[in-house]
């Protein structure tokens, strides 16, 4: 017969005054460790006593019962529970939850201690990581959170970070899987796609050092200690929209910039700001670049400049600061350190004594007329200004005096007689070699818009056009008609045509975003696709199957056909002969415009709207405001003026929403005008180029008279 199992009797719990607990001397704690009485002490006053004592009953010589209980396991805990009451915010007979042994026990009051002490699991990282985080999400500051649990700000920022590693990370430190300083350099970047990449390429790896990862995780990025991260400033970088990466657990010098492009274009700005203030100075040229390579102002001559003198009050400051140098100096001559503050006090007079011995340099006005400036950043980051070099080709050959009548050599100008300043001139700025131009133009004149906001415009114009010409099979019929004649018959030329029937469909290598989505592209592809279910699978089949067609039906397939090869699309010709040339690109232009007429097309009507993305914002202000002006009023042109650019585009964008305004490219050409130019000029000569091209001397055709110039000159 089976023996019954024993029940298990556990000790009995119950609320004792303070005053009747004591310390046992049976507590096996002897090393203060972990967090201190006073926090501790705090923590009770915060959130009450979490954790019963164990006491036992203290019996006097008879055995029996005296009343008072001794704490073999829980000594911290009464301890701050006496210092609360030391303080007089706990009672002395305040009841104290207690777990009371039986005196009667064989267990020994030391082993309560050391068993309630070693059989307590500690709290695995991972779990604290989250429980803050939990905190966090729940509404706790982080100040909160590091003042309940008696820590830093930062080891809070620290925990929440680690916490916010790639779930699949923390699932493999939880699992053993990587080390707590592994886990760690992960937090060097949020980026949980990225986290999981590197772990992926290094788990296979016996290289998986925290360093490693760091490296990995910031190979793509700047650190914020480069020439460029100091010049331009982590603030206006952050400001701009610019991620900085940073860690909290080790010196990283300031952190990684992750967005190398924005930082590029922050650069280029600033320093292109920089230039336009020494642009005012006059002179020639001026370059800019991040870093100059060794040797590049080899081959130019550099000026020589005088130094500026200096004013009567800059030598008055200099000499009030030797005074009060050589003063501190013979004061403690014999001293054998320097107070402090008469230590920074002498360097401050020494740095600014080093600051009068860099003078500004002058330079002749004619000088500077011919001469350039290189703007760099240095290795300190500070913006770095080199005036005063000349090119070879700007060099200005001194002419011979003429002698007299007794041949002796004649001065070039009267004694006294100043030379003519020359005009202050704008300089040229470059970046990289590539010319910087301003936003807005000083000059009155209104430049023809850039070629790539051109084609992106036409190849609207041309996308819509199509969609158009689709619908209109009679017009179709005559463009194609018109080209078959063109072809057929040699007296014409078949160059430069916008109907280009053999139906090689133009593409749009430049584009504005979202032209695939635009009300003409959704009505081509719709209708394309109508079709393209219709037709057979078999292409001998295609002959037959057209000849069953009606005529309507013909006519609405040859039409959608058709307006694939409409090319009304502005491109840079080549004037060289090597492609598509100036002349046929206005002849293409042209003829597209007879098209349009002739289907009644309007941009407006295809749903061609101005706005920031597709014209306002890629234009100087002076078109904004001409654009506002003509669509909306002189009126509504005057309440913009005084607006900042990317303002002044919104605000344009709302004022133009209704008004039917498009811009040059995209209007309908006076056809008439056209025709009557093409009868003039039947041999291709100069003709009026389109408004929106006129002045573009890149672009426009060299006549037969201007030939022999182009070669001497070259």
């Amino acid at each position: 017969m089976a023996s019954a199992v024993q029940k298990i009797t556990l000790s009995s719990s119950r609320d004792i005054p303070f005053n009747k607990l004591v310390l046992s001397q049976s507590n096996v704690r002897r090393v203060k460790a972990g967090m201190s009485i006073e926090e501790l002490a705090e923590d009770i006053a915060r959130r009450t006593l979490l954790q019963s004592l164990n006491v036992r009953p203290v019996l006097d010589a008879e055995g029996a019962e005296t009343g008072m209980f001794e704490i073999p396991a829980g000594g911290r805990r009464y301890r701050a529970l006496e210092l609360l009451v030391k303080q007089k915010r706990l009672a002395k007979t305040a009841p104290v939850p207690c777990v009371v042994r039986d005196p009667a026990t064989t267990i020994l009051a030391e082993d309560d201690s050391l068993a309630e002490n070693i059989q307590r699991a500690p709290l695995h990282p991972l779990d604290q990581f989250r429980a803050f985080q939990t905190l966090r999400e729940k509404g706790k500051s982080e100040e909160d959170i590091a003042a309940a649990f008696f820590t830093s700000v930062n080891i809070v920022k620290q925990r929440l970070r680690l916490a916010s590693v790639s779930p699949a990370l923390l699932d493999v430190y939880a699992e053993d899987g990587m080390s707590l300083e592994q886990l760690i350099a992960f937090t060097v970047t949020a980026d949980h796609s990225r986290q999981e990449q590197v772990w992926q390429a290094i788990s296979g790896s016996w290289q998986k050092e925290p360093y490693q990862i760091r490296r990995m995780l910031t190979e793509k990025t700047v650190r914020a200690s480069d020439r460029r991260a100091v010049f331009v400033g982590l603030d206006a970088y952050e400001a701009a929209g610019g991620v900085v990466l940073r860690d909290l657990f080790q010196s990283d010098d300031g952190g990684w910039l992750e967005d190398i492009a924005l930082l590029d274009r922050l650069v280029a700005e600033k320093l292109k700001a920089e230039a336009e203030t020494i642009a005012a100075e006059g002179w020639k040229w001026i370059e800019l670049a991040v870093e100059f390579p060794y040797g590049h102002a080899r081959g130019l001559r550099e000026l020589d400049g005088v130094s500026a003198d200096l004013s009567a009050e800059e030598q008055r400051t200099i000499d009030a600061l030797k005074a009060e140098y050589a003063r501190l100096e013979a004061e403690y001559d014999g001293a054998d350190e320097l107070p402090d503050e008469v230590d920074q006090r002498l360097g401050e007079i020494e740095t600014a004594l080093a600051a009068f011995d860099d003078r500004p340099v002058i330079y002749q006005p004619a000088d500077i007329a011919r001469a350039g400036v290189f703007v760099s950043i240095d290795a300190e980051g500070t913006l770095s200004v080199d005036r005063g070099y000349v090119r070879p080709e700007d060099e200005v050959p001194l002419a011979e005096p003429e002698p007299n009548s007794d041949g002796e050599p004649v001065a070039a100008a009267l004694d006294g007689a100043e030379p003519s300043a020359p005009a202050i001139q704008r300089a040229v700025i470059t970046i990289g070699g590539q010319v910087a131009e301003p936003e807005d133009e000083d000059d009155d004149g209104v430049k023809p818009l850039p070629d790539r906001l051109l084609t992106e415009l036409t190849a609207e114009r041309t996308l819509a056009l199509r969609d158009k010409l689709a619908v209109t099979p009679s017009v179709a019929f005559q463009s194609v008609l018109h080209k078959f004649c063109i072809d057929v018959f040699s007296r014409y030329s078949s160059f430069g045509t916008a109907m280009e029937i053999s139906l090689r469909s133009a593409s749009f290598p430049v584009q504005a975003q979202g032209l695939k989505d635009t009300p003409a592209a959704k009505a081509i592809d719709a209708r394309h696709k109508a079709w393209e279910e219709r037709l057979p699978k078999d292409k001998a089949d295609l002959w037959d199957w057209l000849t069953g067609l009606t005529g309507d039906e013909q006519a609405a397939l040859f039409a959608h056909c058709a307006s694939f090869g409409v090319n009304a699309l502005y491109e840079k010709g080549d004037r060289y002969g090597g492609g598509v040339t100036p002349h046929m690109v206005e002849q293409r232009i042209t003829e597209a415009d007879r098209i349009a007429r002739a289907v009644d097309f309007d941009m407006v009507d295809a749903g061609w709207r101005p706005r920031v993305e597709n014209y306002l914002g890629r234009v100087p202000k002076r078109r904004l405001l001409e654009a506002v002006r003509e669509g909306a009023g002189e009126r509504a042109a005057q309440l913009l003026e005084h607006l900042k650019k990317g303002d002044m585009a919104k605000e344009a964008e709302r004022l133009l929403a209704e008004t039917g305004w498009l811009p040059e490219p995209l209007r309908m050409a006076d056809i008439d005008h056209a025709a009557t130019t093409d009868a003039a000029e039947p041999d291709g000569g100069d003709e009026a180029l389109p408004e929106f091209l006129a002045g573009d001397d890149e672009e426009t055709p060299t006549d037969q008279a201007d030939e022999p110039h182009l070669v001497a000159a070259e």
